[in-house]
């Protein structure tokens, strides 16, 4: 009888070769815009105390945990997100670093929610927090980070815009029309799944709470009841050349319990997927999970691995730009030794070492198959060239392998004009 046949778990992925690339090229692109910015990179444990997420995250948040009891009688969770675990640290550790914190984590979470495009039950997530700043500047700092990563991603204008909101106007609105304090986490779950339901729903939780549809929308549409912070993020970003792709959307309130005040979220222009990125401010959370401890305002954003390289896929420009840095980056190495002549595989070997440890990234077949096998296999190492080892030792062949041109080398140097010479384009230097 045939045993179990073993394959990953719903929502979770393995990544094989081609799948890791291109996620390194999202950890690079976001490491390379947030350092850009001034931020230093941090990391917390995947690990963590059940009640820490308990705390002030509300929503769905607690029905979406992978949660469990340690063999230390432990209530614990897999992180399902970062900014709580950051409250945490800051909290002990914020004495030690001067204010501002710019911190930025790029780091796995787990939520146990219905798999689906851009969502399973394990993702990567770029965080990038701004932590002892209580002004809007800091809110105009992220959104330009944002709107600069999808930049680098090779987005263009027009293919993406950020909506800002405020929760603060959400607050006045409900204190205004009598609402209660303990119905206002439902209103604000009823106001971030507006696009998400049918309106006779929302009608009807609406209605429950004292409230129409009909004021809820004009208050979304009316442009004068956006906050003064709005305002100041407006001017910044218009400073820096970056206020086209800021809109105001009274809509968004976004999930989660802990935020206070601005928030936000990137979406592709045709709104074909759920948001590429979201955050906002927080202040309240810092002193919520130290109990007093320590207060510091704070905001912060996200970025998901699934939805960004979706809409990266999607788009050609920014998969051109995906598939050119993998051109550059992705290949198991840049050259690849060819063995002529069986005999010289010593000599061989020596010259494989000799470029490793000049930081020259180099493959020689365990075997020595036919050459023209071994030009195969270079080829779908997705090596730039193909250096011959041949009975003409010293003297070696080099080819490069895009454009068949072949030039003439010597051992003796080998390793510095090798450096060289991959500085250089591949084009044809030998008929």
């Amino acid at each position: 009888m045939a045993g179990p046949k073993f394959q990953a778990l719903p929502g979770f992925r393995d990544f094989l070769p081609k799948d890791t690339a291109a996620r390194n090229y999202l950890f690079e692109t976001w490491r390379s815009v947030a350092r850009r910015y001034g931020f230093v990179e941090y990391e917390t444990p995947l690990l963590e105390d059940t009640g820490l997420y308990l705390k002030k995250s509300g929503g769905e948040l607690s029905s979406q945990l992978f949660r469990f009891e340690d063999q230390g009688g432990r209530d614990v969770c897999l992180r399902p997100e970062v900014t709580a675990s950051l409250a945490r640290l800051a909290a002990q550790h914020q004495r030690d670093f001067p204010k501002p914190l710019k911190w930025f984590e790029i780091g796995q979470c787990f939520r146990y929610e219905k798999p689906q495009k851009g969502r399973g039950r394990e993702f990567f997530q770029f965080n990038v927090d701004i932590l002892g700043e209580a002004g809007p500047q800091a809110d105009a700092e992220l959104i330009a980070l944002s709107i600069d990563t999808m930049l680098a991603f090779g987005f263009k204008p027009g293919d993406f815009v950020v909506r800002v909101s405020d929760r603060q106007a959400w607050l006045d609105f409900a204190a205004k029309r009598g609402v209660a304090e303990e119905a206002i986490p439902d209103f604000l779950q009823i106001i971030d799944k507006l696009e998400r339901e049918k309106p006779d729903v929302t009608a009807q939780k609406l209605g429950a709470l004292g409230l129409s549809s009909d004021e809820v929308t004009a208050f979304i549409a009316n442009p004068e009841n956006a906050s003064a912070a709005f305002d100041t993020i407006r001017a910044e970003l218009e400073a820096r050349g970056l206020g086209d792709y800021l809109s105001l959307d009274l809509s968004i309130v976004r999930g989660l319990a802990y935020y206070t005040g601005v928030v936000f979220e990137v979406f592709d222009a045709k709104k074909s997927m759920r948001a590429v990125a979201g955050g906002g401010r927080y202040d309240t959370l810092v002193a919520t999970i130290s109990d007093g401890g320590c207060d510091l305002p704070a905001t912060g954003f996200a970025m998901g691995d699934y939805v960004i390289r979706n809409l990266i896929e999607e788009t050609p420009h920014a998969e051109l730009n995906m598939a050119a840095w993998l051109q550059r980056n992705a290949a198991a190495c840049d050259i690849y030794l060819v063995l002529a002549d069986d005999t010289k595989r010593p000599e061989a070997l020596e010259i494989l070492a000799e470029l490793r440890n000049a930081g020259i990234s180099c493959d020689l077949p365990f075997t020595t198959p036919k050459i023209n096998k071994q030009f195969q296999n270079a080829e779908r190492s997705g090596a730039r060239f193909a250096l011959v080892i041949g009975s003409e030792l010293p003297e070696l062949k080099l080819k490069a392998l895009s454009s068949r041109s072949e030039e003439s080398c010597h051992v003796l140097g080998l390793a510095d004009w090798l450096t060289d010479r991959l500085k250089q384009p591949d084009g044809p230097l030998l008929a």
